[in-house]
């Protein structure tokens, strides 16, 4: 009689752990997963910024070191992204990812406020288009960002309670990182109003 009340035990203990490692796994899938919703939008975002800098080419004939700074930094970008594609659980590539958005975002910043010196190319209707669709898409980045950092707070949130860390510890799985946000502290800032 006693033993099968040992037995019962080990069987309840081997559901629940078979559980677990389901959920875990499961979790990871949908982080991952939700990551693949961002490089979509990325790789349409990496796509958009070389017809912009060829249309912008045309109008800022003395702006080229910009130009060139902004496909420098969309390069190095899409091979951040390549990294981050990879293996999106791992923080040293999501770094990477976040370093590399922030500087394609800033050479980005720095090209429209040059575009606002051109009122020729600021109602180019191809210019136009391409901001528009860019915006679209930063949008789309941002939504699909939100739903990577929910996924991941998901599955870091069970694989760090207990006892299901027990299962994740054996298993290694490890922490998945946050996607920050790729604006520096001088950004986040109000800004100032003076009259």
């Amino acid at each position: 009689m006693g033993w099968i009340v040992v037995l019962g035990i080990i069987a309840v203990v081997a559901f629940w752990a078979v559980g677990a490692y389901n959920r875990l796994i499961g979790l990871r899938n949908r982080f991952r997963n939700a990551f693949a919703q961002i490089d979509v939008q990325l790789k349409r975002r990496y796509d958009l910024i070389p017809n912009l800098v060829e249309t912008a080419k045309a109008y800022m004939k003395h702006e080229r070191e910009t130009l060139e700074n902004v496909i420098k930094a969309r390069n190095t970008a899409v091979s951040a992204n390549a990294a981050a594609s990879a293996d999106p659980g791992s923080a040293s590539a999501i770094h990477g990812l976040v370093a590399a958005e922030g500087a394609l975002s800033g050479a980005l910043s720095r090209l429209f406020a040059l575009v606002e010196a051109y009122p020729d190319l600021k109602a180019n209707q191809n210019m136009m288009q391409l901001t528009e669709e860019l915006t679209g898409t930063e949008n789309k980045i941002s939504f699909a960002r939100q739903a990577f950092n929910d996924a991941v707070m998901s599955y870091n949130t069970a694989s760090q309670q207990f006892p299901t860390n027990a299962i994740a510890g054996m298993f290694s799985f490890a922490p998945a990182e946050l996607l920050q946000s790729t604006e520096s502290d001088q950004e986040r800032r109000p800004v100032k109003v003076e009259f």
